[in-house]
């Protein structure tokens, strides 16, 4: 156990930051439940000026009292982001996202998307892009073996047309050049980070390479592999907008949707083999709860046609099996249609698969989700035994749409999850995550070591003239789990990690440890005003690099990372600088 000894490395910038940062409305374990109400009318326009007494809450058949009330309307002329002012050589992992009610992800899929698929939506995109009503603030993202951010929140439409024909664009984040030997190379380095976590003496993680194997092993069937990827994405996505204020609408380009989130009867989505990712799900659910984000699931295909009325779908020699091709085709589709109402209709969104007019299915998932309700209670039963609890909003009075969520797993904060996410969140190019906040000083160490020093990092086959950094995190106390204990000592334990990739995505060196924090009440106070400091050094070859560092708490099981690029100079020294949208 570790007793901090507190001195903040850049403390004025560490309070900037923490000054700013949102706080969370909605934890699922708190006492409180959120729900955050869309309401229109049948020509999709919103219902303006509803009161607290026009909505009734129900969880499980039984009325609910209403604690806090709020609507929720974006601004037309919405104020420009105004970038955290930070010391040289500084970076926070604190997005920069607009100050306002709602947000909009643009999620291009190719994971779960046939290639002519992926053109269309490319195309449709483009469109809607073109016409992008001003102050409307979008951030794109691209899913294949991982989660990938494109662009982060512009409301600047020549930079996210830009970013979707970006041809320097990391391998893969374009929607339409994505290969299967991308989904090869991806697959190994999960492996390769599973190894080096799991082997390193400094960062002892074998949790980490079991998680890893995990992954790999469900490759064994395409389809259940598609899920667990697809849970990833979802889980690094609700990651990456945790300190994002306000509703995040989700608009997620796909043909084919393998997950539902939460439990319904006959239609729960399994895997192939007939075995759920029953605990994927569940942190899945929490995670997009906690994080506030509405799922509108668009179809990549359009129109979804019913193929049994096509002229020729009889004539096809299609063998035995001909005269049932057309009818599985059909259940096919309408499965999936099902998968994506559940999805829209647990999370609060909508599903749009009726049109061949995907700008404008955009433009009106970003019309729904600009206006809502929040209705705030506090639920009858206390306990976190893990059970699924059902929300049911109604008016007490008229006729209109609502789309809420649709309830909420009772889990414990304690409850671990599956193989420790700090490894696999630290894969080269992933979004930020931002569960827990912080901010990274990361300079050449001054003197530098002998040429004959043992390196600093744990991989044992670095070789060549290189250059040791100091990283120095500050890290965000309210974002970290810290127990008042009998003796008036707050405890707590991180995991923190840095793990460098040269311009191939290779790992070239990583470091990190576990550290058990106890905070005399001197301390506690003054890691309070100033954030909890860590100091790392690692060794790194002179070249172009991505330096990935992270934080994670073992107590709560969140998250924090940011990428950093570290820029070779003719002299051998080096600058360095934020990845742009990280």
């Amino acid at each position: 156990m570790l007793l901090l000894a507190v001195s903040a490395a850049f403390p004025l910038a560490a309070q900037n930051t923490f000054q700013n940062a949102p706080t969370p409305l909605l934890r699922t374990n708190t006492q409180a439940v959120s729900i955050d109400v869309v309401v229109t009318q049948n020509d999709n326009a919103p219902v303006l000026a509803l009161r607290q007494q026009d909505f009734q809450v129900l969880e499980d058949g039984k009325p609910q009292t209403i604690d806090l009330f709020e609507e929720h309307t974006t601004p037309a002329n919405r104020r420009a982001v105004t970038p955290l002012q930070l010391p040289p050589h500084v970076y926070t992992n604190q997005p920069s996202a607009p100050q306002s009610d709602a947000v909009n992800l643009l999620l291009l899929d190719s994971l779960n998307t046939p290639e002519a698929d992926q053109a269309y939506v490319h195309e449709q995109i483009l469109s809607f892009l073109e016409g992008i009503q001003p102050g409307t603030r979008i951030a794109i993202f691209t899913l294949n073996t991982r989660l990938r951010l494109l662009q982060g929140f512009t409301a600047d439409g020549r930079l996210l047309r830009d970013a979707l024909d970006r041809k320097a664009a990391a391998p893969g984040s374009n929607i339409a050049s994505r290969t299967r030997d991308d989904d090869l190379r991806d697959k190994e380095e999960v492996e390769i980070i599973g190894e080096m976590t799991g082997n390193s003496d400094a960062y002892g993680m074998a949790a980490a390479k079991a998680h890893a194997r995990t992954l790999a092993d469900q490759a064994n069937s395409q389809g259940s592999r598609q899920t667990a990827l697809t849970l990833a994405a979802l889980q690094q996505l609700a990651r990456a907008m945790a300190a994002v204020p306000g509703r995040k609408n989700l608009i997620w380009f796909a043909t084919t949707f393998p997950i539902s989130i939460f439990p319904n009867g006959l239609s729960r989505r399994t895997l192939p083999n007939g075995q759920e990712l029953e605990a994927a799900v569940r942190q899945t659910s929490d995670l997009l709860t906690q994080a506030k984000v509405a799922v509108y699931p668009i179809s990549a295909q359009g129109i979804m046609v019913d193929h049994t009325t096509n002229a020729d779908s009889a004539g096809q020699p299609l063998g035995d099996d001909f005269e049932k091709a057309p009818n599985q085709q059909s259940l096919s589709d309408l499965s999936n249609t099902g998968a994506m109402e559940q999805l829209a209709a647990d999370t609060g969104g909508k599903a749009s698969y009726s049109t061949n007019h995907l700008n404008e299915a955009i433009a009106q998932a970003v019309q729904d989700g600009s206006h809502y309700y929040t209705l705030v209670y506090t639920p009858p039963s206390a306990k976190l035994d893990g059970r699924f609890h059902h929300i049911e909003v109604k008016l007490t009075a008229g006729k209109a749409r609502l789309a809420y969520r649709r309830g909420y797993y009772a889990d414990s904060p304690d409850t671990k999850p599956a193989g420790d996410p700090l490894p696999l969140l630290l894969a080269d190019g992933l979004p930020a995550s931002t569960q827990i906040l912080y901010q990274a000083r990361v300079l050449p160490a001054s003197p530098q070591p002998a040429a004959d020093a043992p390196r600093a990092g744990g991989n044992a086959k670095l070789a060549g003239q290189c250059t040791r950094y100091k990283v120095d995190l500050v890290i965000n106390p309210a974002t970290v789990t810290l127990d008042l204990a009998a003796d008036g000592t707050h405890n707590g334990k991180i995991e923190v990690a840095l793990v460098a990739y040269d311009q191939a995505g290779k790992a070239g060196n990583w470091t990190g440890e576990t550290l058990g924090l106890t905070l005399n009440p001197a301390s506690y106070a003054q890691v309070e005003r100033s954030g909890i400091p860590v100091h790392l050094q690692i060794d790194l070859p002179q070249a172009d690099l991505s330096l990935s560092t992270g934080v994670y708490d073992l107590t709560a099981h969140k998250a924090g990372t940011m990428e950093i690029t570290l820029t070779a100079m003719a002299t051998g020294s080096q600058n360095d600088s934020a990845s742009p949208g990280r």
